[in-house]
């Protein structure tokens, strides 16, 4: 048994890309895109048709709607290859305006119901894990819109989100990762940072536990990922989301892979339970050095792809 399968015996494997060719053989249940991946995308000869199809056939519009468009055209492809979900953003502009994000996450679900899509069970729509974007979350879900919180870096975050009642969130791995290893600079030693000591990994592992300890039904989608290392060390965390060169890195790999997040053991943990109302939210995250300056690099590096993808539709 290769990696890859033995991961799907515990975890739900879902793809990370724009490039919806790819998805086939490695038969996720679900897929993830993002403003980055799918700019990415239609700069391929293979995907360019679809940004120059939306330009011509939606002429005449606003471009953030042409765009919504083209990211519902791409999700609709996914969606014909994959039995599950696909998450779609809201543009990371909108990251700090709660009404704003849920007239757009609107206008995303309604443009997949014109396509013929069950949003209910096959949409999710991604958002920035601000304040704004977490109480914007918590009033699509009451509508029956299912979220996918992103950009998600701290327990802080998490706990916020759980108490909103999202479907699905995605702590960034390999960006805590990142901000951990650049701070420690020379004193950095990767074998003792790796695996279950991974700085990522260990915060994947506390929401994981938490949620399980007490009930919470929001599903834990650990993402951006940097080696299948990362990945090993959270099988059984409900879904995680992997770049395709990760899956083949994956599936053609034989080394043992073990179950390391366990749903019953996290529920006999000894685990307080915690709250944060707005201010204790934005005071958390204010004294979290690591998921303040990766949120908002995140925003900054999510809402400049949008507008490198506006300038391609307008070239």
């Amino acid at each position: 048994m290769n990696q890859l399968d033995a991961l799907r015996q515990w975890t739900t494997v879902v793809a990370d890309t724009g490039d919806f060719r790819q998805l086939a053989q490695f038969k996720p249940r679900d897929a993830t895109t993002n403003p980055s991946l799918i700019l990415k995308a239609v700069q391929k000869p293979e995907y360019r048709p679809l940004l120059d199809e939306a330009v011509r056939k939606h002429d005449g519009m606003a471009i953030d709607e042409v765009i919504d468009r083209l990211l519902v055209r791409f999700g609709t492809e996914i969606l014909s290859i994959i039995p599950g979900r696909v998450s779609t953003e809201v543009d990371a502009r909108l990251s700090f305006d709660t009404e704003a994000t849920i007239a757009r996450a609107e206008r995303i679900v309604a443009l997949y119901r014109a396509e013929g899509i069950d949003v209910e069970n096959r949409v999710l729509i991604k958002i920035a894990s601000t304040w704004e974007g977490i109480e914007a979350a918590r009033r699509l879900e009451q509508k029956g819109i299912h979220c996918n919180l992103t950009l998600l870096f701290s327990f802080a975050q998490a706990v916020a989100c759980g108490a909103a009642g999202v479907q699905l969130i995605s702590p960034f791995v390999g960006r805590i990762y990142d901000w951990h290893k650049k701070s420690a600079g020379s004193s950095w030693i990767e074998a003792e940072n790796a695996g279950a000591n991974d700085p990522g990994v260990k915060s994947v592992r506390t929401i994981f536990d938490y949620y399980k300890r007490h009930g919470i039904r929001t599903e834990v989608m650990g993402a951006s990922f940097r080696n299948v290392g990362q990945i090993a060390a959270l099988a059984g965390s409900d879904l995680l989301t992997i770049s395709p060169e990760l899956l083949s890195e994956l599936a053609t790999s034989d080394a043992p892979l073990v179950h390391a997040l366990d749903a019953e053991a996290a529920k006999r943990k000894d685990i307080a339970k915690v709250d944060f109302d707005e201010p204790a939210f934005r005071y958390t995250l204010n004294e979290d050095a690591m998921a303040t300056e990766k949120l908002a690099e995140g925003i900054r590096a999510f809402a400049a792809d949008a507008v490198k993808l506006e300038r391609l539709m307008g070239a």
